[in-house]
């Protein structure tokens, strides 16, 4: 079991002939991910690495190949419309790696995909691993930009908006001889598709995830109202860590949503209330794994 993806996910990749898109679909595929389509417009009938067929359109690559998920490589400009053409084409799974697509375009996102069968996770973040077995990823998945590499299977969920502590995150459990059931990095932009509550309720009823890594960082009120949830409903062991502790009032912190906009909003507030509902806080981002730990009671 995994949550979202796992080996038999069949995945298209808008934007594979572009050099950012083309590397990581290259990657993806060495991890074993079936990714069976490629979508890049004018180029239909091409192929990708002599195995991946490209299509003109998503709905013309999800009527030939069955593709249920879909990672989105395109600039900026033009990343809102080829998660609305996702989502047409009734692709389950959207996941958007694209950084700096206008906020005015993610609110009509937004509002065009309430109520639709689609999720969407990101944009602006890594993506989605749920680790294989073995050193060849025998079963695994990946679609985004995470270093492969660095997973093993196991039962350790991890969500986070940053895409750089998902990584530390997992190495950390990794080294540890800790693995994961999937890792999801959910963005750091104000306006997105799945949040920290979202995949809190995903690993909670996930019979293969045992234990949980929530990040977060300053801006929003999303880890807090993980927190609450989780307070109330879910059983698994939880550690937590927030980035921007010393990041002053007003400044935005590399993400477009990491900027503090009231009193929840700072690290400090945030880390008061996850300790509050019981979540083990890591005051540093070097100690995150040996936080869930010892909070698991390993």
């Amino acid at each position: 079991m995994s949550i979202l993806i796992d080996e038999n996910t069949k995945v298209l990749v808008q934007g594979i002939t572009g050099s950012f898109g083309a590397r990581h679909a290259k990657l993806s595929l060495e991890y074993g991910t079936k990714i069976v389509g490629g979508v890049t417009p004018a180029k239909g009938g091409q192929m990708f690495e002599n195995t991946v067929p490209i299509f003109d359109t998503v709905s013309e690559a999800v009527k030939e190949t069955g593709a249920t998920a879909s990672a989105i490589f395109v600039p900026p400009a033009f990343a809102a419309d080829a998660i609305l053409e996702a989502a047409d084409a009734g692709v389950e799974l959207i996941v958007c790696i694209t950084e700096g697509i206008p906020v005015m375009d993610m609110m009509r996102v937004k509002a065009m995909l309430t109520g639709s069968k689609s999720r969407l996770v990101g944009p602006n973040c890594p993506g989605l691993v749920t680790p294989g077995y073995g050193e060849k990823s025998h079963g695994g998945c990946r679609i985004g930009i995470a270093p492969g590499y660095i997973h093993k299977r196991g039962n350790v969920g991890v969500v986070s908006r940053s895409g750089t502590l998902t990584y530390e995150a997992v190495w950390q459990l990794t080294q540890l001889g800790y693995g994961q059931s999937t890792c999801v990095g959910i963005g750091g932009d104000p306006i997105n598709g799945t949040s920290h509550l979202d995949v809190l309720q995903m690993f909670n009823e996930d019979p293969e995830t045992e234990a949980i890594i929530l990040i977060g960082e300053i801006g929003g009120n999303a880890e807090v109202e993980a927190a609450r949830w989780a307070k109330e409903y879910c059983k698994k062991p939880i550690a937590g860590f927030i980035a921007g502790a010393t990041a002053p009032p007003g400044r935005r912190m590399g993400h477009a949503g990491a900027i503090v906009g009231g009193e929840e909003d700072t690290a400090q507030a945030k880390k008061k209330i996850l300790a509050e509902c019981g979540i083990a806080v890591s005051e540093t981002p070097s100690a995150m794994a040996k936080t869930l730990l010892e909070r698991w009671g390993k």
